[in-house]
């Protein structure tokens, strides 16, 4: 326990050395069950002005449907890439999961404009409380597009137990200590 502290301490510190102006946590606002929007918390693994270079970057979007993803996103900083590979921007949504706003395992929450692009089929994915890990993340992640990550999260929800939930979190632990393709 005490080595999992010290390393986070560390990896707070380098995000604090990269960009000291910026702020260690960055919140947005997502979108949970039956549509209720909340703001999910992560550590900040971008520039400080990212949301503002997003437009001129959507051009380059490697995935269809509604997200957006880019492997070799400028916004993200050097330390950035390594609390990605390694999922631990994600640790503060304890505190969404402690709130009640999220879940440990479900389909990932998305954004507003995201939402916006969603067929009737593809909102069956607010039907549950989204989670920080999911069917989604330990099957491909970001090698799969929105399209197979939809599939994956109603598979989740319609087979969704505490034994799949349990392997899940292994999957998704096995994950974090030797990363994936996460970006």
């Amino acid at each position: 326990m005490k080595k999992g502290v010290h390393t986070e301490v560390m990896v707070l510190r380098c995000m604090y050395i990269e960009d000291p102006k910026g702020p260690v946590f960055f919140k947005q606002i997502r979108v949970g069950k039956d549509g209720k929007q909340f703001y999910m918390y992560k550590f900040r693994s971008m520039v400080t002005d990212a949301e503002t270079k997003l437009q001129e970057l959507l051009k380059y979007n490697e995935v269809s449907g509604a997200m957006f993803k880019m492997k070799n996103d400028p916004r993200v900083t050097k330390v950035g890439r390594f609390i990605r590979k390694t999922s631990i921007d994600e640790l503060p949504q304890l505190w969404n999961v402690l709130k009640g706003e999220m879940s440990l395992v479900g389909p990932r929450p998305p954004l507003p404009r995201e939402v916006a692009q969603y067929t009737e089929y593809d909102k069956q994915r607010l039907l549950v409380t989204p989670g920080c890990t999911g069917l989604w993340q330990v099957s491909g992640r970001n090698d799969l597009g929105f399209n197979e990550m939809v599939e994956l999260d109603l598979k989740y929800i319609r087979e969704r137990s505490i034994l799949y939930d349990l392997k899940i979190i292994l999957k998704t632990i096995k994950i974090m200590i030797k990363p994936n393709s996460a970006y």
